[in-house]
């Protein structure tokens, strides 16, 4: 397949690295074409062509002759680049929402007549979280004839002597304004920012950490297409650690803006190997867990279930030793995103959700992200009745 991936930074480089590895014609589009190079590395052959993403126009001529467009910027461009693949008559994928129409409904859904109209797919959400924690959501819920909850935790920490960020300074910032969505009794709500502190156990080596209620795509699209009473969506870990610090300190508004120094850059690989070389930069980890309760029927008697799945990701130590350098959300993230392309499924027509996609492409996207490192591992525990034992199944 001919792919343009728009925006080649720690994400979309390594996304557009792995897509070439799976024989697909590929070349990227950048703001910043030094800052492209290096991230894609001295020695990729892959082509970078300058383009803003603001620019319709410019999107599109970069773009000609793609049968799919990727775009890996900000997700503030999505509707653009939408745009964009309906004019290049191309398939689309996109890594997040931005909730601009509908606080709680993203806003790629809008464009699914006109996807449908052009017999072209439209994939949205598709990274680690959201993305991954989708399709970990519905396979829990697939045993289930009634769900009651569905929790997602994620944890993100970097241990360093300076602050370094896994996300790029736009999303970081983006997060940290933004009010979390929930869906309570059957409603979608705003809550505050920071707010429901909880003491969550993740596996180990990561241990017991205070998690928070974060404004996570999951809870935008999942209610819409499986049935459900409640979902949230909380993150942990010392980035968001020093997010919520900020915000008590009331140095995080819309106002303000975004302040370099509180938001630096995504180093590129090669300030990332410079920075484990002078011992700043130690280790990273990223985890996901979903939790999802509920009920299944039986003859006899109805089950209450709960489904717990862990999702660990390597470390940078790890990534490290296979010869990459690059933060584990960055490198969840591609190789999901690059999993959702090898098994595009170019027949449907339309804007899917990654919950929305077919039961095999599901099953073979799961699958094929534990070839690359990552532990993924499901417990369905009854819950008895108070004063009876919780027994795993």
């Amino acid at each position: 397949m001919r792919i343009f991936v728009l925006g080649a930074g720690a994400t979309g480089s390594l996304l557009a690295q792995l897509l070439e590895r799976q024989g697909h014609d590929v070349w990227c589009g950048d703001r910043d074409l030094e800052r492209a190079r290096k991230f894609l590395g001295r020695k990729s052959t892959i082509p970078v062509t300058e383009v803003n993403a603001r620019n319709l126009r410019g999107i599109v001529r970069a773009g000609r002759g793609c049968q799919l467009i990727v775009n890996a910027s900000a997700s503030v461009f999505n509707q653009i680049v939408m745009r964009a693949a309906l004019r290049l008559r191309a398939h689309y994928l996109d890594l997040s929402s931005h909730l601009t129409r509908n606080p709680f409904k993203s806003e790629q859904f809008a464009f699914a007549k006109r996807f449908e109209a052009k017999k072209r797919i439209a994939l949205i959400n598709t990274g680690a979280a959201p993305g991954l924690t989708n399709l970990l959501v519905k396979r829990a819920t697939e045993s289930l004839h009634e769900v009651e909850s569905v929790q997602i935790r994620l944890y993100e920490s970097t241990e360093s002597r300076d602050p370094i960020s896994q996300w790029s300074p736009e999303v970081s910032f983006d997060e940290a304004i933004s009010n979390p969505r929930v869906y309570r009794n059957g409603k979608f709500r705003m809550e505050k920012r920071f707010a429901e502190l909880e003491k969550f156990r993740f596996p180990e080596p990561i241990g017991t950490a205070i998690v928070v209620l974060a404004a996570q795509d999951e809870v935008t699209t999942i209610p819409y297409f499986i049935p459900m009473r409640n979902m949230d969506v909380k993150i942990g870990g010392n980035e968001f650690d020093r997010l919520r610090r900020w915000y008590k300190q009331g140095k995080l508004s819309k106002s303000r803006g975004m302040q370099k120094k509180n938001f630096p850059q995504t180093s590129s690989p090669r300030m990332i190997a410079k920075l484990i070389r002078q011992g700043v930069l130690q280790n990273a980890r990223f985890a996901a867990v979903v939790l999802v309760s509920g009920i299944k029927r039986g003859k006899k008697e109805d089950l209450h279930l709960q489904t717990r799945t862990d999702c660990m990701f390597p470390t940078l130590y790890q990534i490290r030793q296979q010869g990459l350098f690059t933060t584990p959300v960055a490198y969840a993230t591609a190789h999901v995103a690059a999993l959702f392309i090898k098994f595009f499924p170019r027949d449907l027509a339309g804007v899917f959700a990654p919950e929305m996609l077919p039961v095999e492409m599901r099953r073979a996207i799961v699958a094929g992200i534990r070839a690359h490192s990552v532990r993924i591992t499901h417990k369905t525990t009854v819950i008895r009745r108070p004063g009876e034992d919780d027994e795993e199944i």
